[in-house]
């Protein structure tokens, strides 16, 4: 994981194997069985056996139903969220939707005597019916479901998976979608190992020189790139520049701050310290202090406790809390958070936004994780498009980071958009390079897509040559599975909606800044080499730009009056108005120079110097209108407050 840029829940390029084998035909299942297709992972390859599982080992798992009359659940969401709709507005509530939606009392029912008599332990139903969770050993799940869990070998990672096809009774077939957990996909992540009550993560400060504001400072006594000394990088924007450049700060200062509107972040564990952490940094930024009656944490039932995987990264999602919590504060200080977090580093994330959704714990939910591909099986697709469908139904808005791996290309080898940004139920946030100026004021946005070079201290010259190798950027593209929806006809151009053929979801919507070397000052308790306590350090990444966002529309809605839920259609309704700052390529080259510590927290161990050049996308591109970087745009103030305020 690079610090600077968050995004903990990030696949490893095991997972991008699914692109190659897709999701294979099931093979006859016994008499009385029916196969769930694309139930084994394309890493679960003889070539890459271990051995056989141990019967005896803890698996947790979640099967999952679909919703009764699902179409009609579809168009009822595109119109509750469609200003042109007669039912704009009309969400329902979670006890309408599940009367009308929900799986039946008598299939959730069957499903969940199968599991008993199975031997499993049935933990949990939420309201809406949407799964069954339950836990047992590998040797239950063997004999239920008809195969072999081995142990196979990834990238240096031992995972459990089937060696065939889950099957599940012929009885059954027609009501579970998917079965999530017993494959160990989901816990690809960073390899670090949990630790209860983890402590603070190690420590991260940016080096100087560095800029307050955009161009303060010029790197006049080292190499030039592009026929010029090029400026060094902000130390990171607070708050006020934020509040400043996007143009909302008269809207805050005159009590349009969110007040009213509740915003849940998803992340995995939770910090303890982040009370404290979101404090210290109100008080040093002009924020109103975050109490009880306005900040609340909670770990959604049904999600296991236990452990799967010895590879998870609490300390990393530490920051992810930190970064997401003092982003939306900054941008809807009046606004109450909801943190939920989820006990494991991936594999209950859909358990808890279906807690957020099912339960209605707020009107704008922002995730900062994603798959590097939306090319997944049923299992990781349509139980999320499910939930998000019934957000929409009631007045939810989600937003998804877009991704920060740019067209992914570099990253695993083809183009792609990630996974959940790619929904055309999600509102996907891109992300840009800001330059904010000397009075808060707003300069300009490129696309955010970096390539980066070094400083040679054989030859003091930036090696290799400027632009140099790319680094990290915007998730965009166009999606494969996901036709072009409604809101984006005429808007999106073709050359992007008909990259892959007939016309597709394109990502993203909206963006707002996500560079790490402009991005934003947070403050956390860290470890450092002399000591555990709070300090400050820039970060980026589209995990930024969701939350900001996120924190953005809690202001359009306490406006209008209303939740805006699922905002697509009235996003795109505004498009190439001046409720957006259009990004566009910039007319010449934008760089600046980064100083890091190489030790990550002081100059002991020397300084690393490099260039970093903007707006260098890949195949994605920054034009006029809409494009697969930006989206329509970043939000422009009172202008954009005002064009959804109906």
């Amino acid at each position: 994981m690079r610090r600077g840029i968050k995004r903990p829940a990030l696949l490893l390029w095991a997972l991008v194997l699914l692109l190659s084998l897709g999701i294979t035909p099931a093979a006859a299942a016994p008499s009385g069985r029916a196969k769930l297709a694309g139930s084994v992972p394309p890493w679960a390859t003889s070539a890459n056996f271990k051995s056989s599982s141990n019967t005896t080992d803890y698996v947790g798992f979640r099967v999952y139903l679909g919703w009764r009359g699902g179409d009609q659940a579809a168009a009822l969401a595109r119109a509750v969220s469609d200003p042109s709709s007669p039912s704009y507005g009309h969400y329902l509530n979670p006890a309408q939707f599940r009367q009308q939606f929900a799986p039946s009392s008598g299939d959730t029912n069957s499903v969940r005597s199968w599991l008993k008599s199975q031997g499993f332990s049935v933990v949990y139903t939420p309201q809406n019916n949407h799964y069954i969770s339950a836990e047992g050993t590998v040797g239950q799940v063997e004999a239920a479901f008809g195969v072999q869990l081995n142990q196979y070998t990834v990238d240096g990672t031992t995972l459990r998976a089937p060696a065939g096809e889950l099957s599940i009774p012929a009885a059954l077939a027609g009501t579970v979608d998917a079965i999530i957990g017993i494959d160990q996909t989901q816990t690809l992540t960073h390899p670090n190992t949990i630790v209860a009550d983890a402590p603070p993560s190690a420590g991260f400060r940016n080096a100087p020189p560095c800029s307050t504001y955009w161009a303060q400072k010029i790197a006049t006594d080292l190499p030039t790139a592009y026929g010029k000394a090029q400026p060094y990088a902000p130390c990171g924007y607070t708050p006020a520049q934020l509040q400043g450049a996007y143009g909302i700060a008269g809207a805050i200062a005159s009590g349009n701050d969110g007040s009213g509107q509740t915003v849940a972040i998803i992340d995995a564990y939770a910090s303890p310290t982040i009370v404290q952490d979101v404090n210290q940094y109100s008080a040093d930024h002009g924020l109103p202090q975050m109490g009880a009656s306005q900040f609340s944490q909670v770990v959604a039932p049904g999600t296991y406790r236990r452990p799967e995987n010895p590879r998870q990264d609490p300390q990393g999602w530490y920051g992810e809390e930190t970064l997401d919590v003092e982003a939306v504060h900054s941008m809807a200080p009046g606004a109450n958070i909801v943190y939920v977090g989820a006990p494991n580093n991936f594999s209950d994330l859909d358990a808890a936004l279906n807690h957020v959704v099912d339960r209605d714990l707020a009107q704008i939910v922002t995730n900062s994780y994603g798959f590097p591909t939306e090319l997944l099986p049923p299992g990781y697709v349509k139980p999320y498009n499910d939930t998000l469908i019934q957000a929409a139904i009631q007045g939810i808005g989600v937003y998804f980071s877009s991704g920060d791996d740019g067209d992914e290309v570099a990253n695993i080898g083809f183009r792609s958009v990630d996974w959940p940004a790619a929904s055309p139920w999600v509102t996907a946030v891109g992300g840009t390079s800001l330059a904010v100026g000397a009075s808060n004021n707003y300069l300009f946005e490129t696309g955010w897509g970096t390539d980066t070079t070094t400083l040679s201290s054989t030859c003091n010259c930036w090696k290799p040559n400027p632009p140099g190798t790319f680094l990290y950027g915007s998730g965009g593209g166009t999606s494969r599975i996901f036709a072009q929806p409604w809101y984006q006809v005429g808007v999106v151009p073709s050359a992007i909606a008909n990259y892959f053929g007939p016309a597709g979801r394109a990502v993203p919507d909206v963006a707002m800044v996500g560079d790490p070397n402009t991005g934003m000052l947070v403050g956390q308790t860290q470890t450092f080499s002399d000591g555990t306590y709070y300090d400050t350090y820039r970060i980026g990444g589209t995990s930024l730009a969701s939350p900001l966002f996120a924190g953005v529309m809690a202001l359009a809605d306490q406006k209008a009056g209303h939740a805006h839920g699922f905002a697509n259609p009235a996003l795109y309704s505004a498009a190439g108005t001046a409720a957006y700052h259009d990004v566009v390529n910039p007319p010449a080259k934008v760089a600046v120079v980064r100083v890091d510590y190489v030790n990550s927290e002081n100059a002991d161990n020397g300084l690393r110097t490099s260039l970093r050049t903007m707006n260098q996308t890949g195949t994605l591109h920054t034009r006029p209108g809409y494009d697969d970087v930006t989206g329509v745009g970043t939000p422009n103030g009172s202008k954009f407050l005002a064009a959804l305020g109906h």
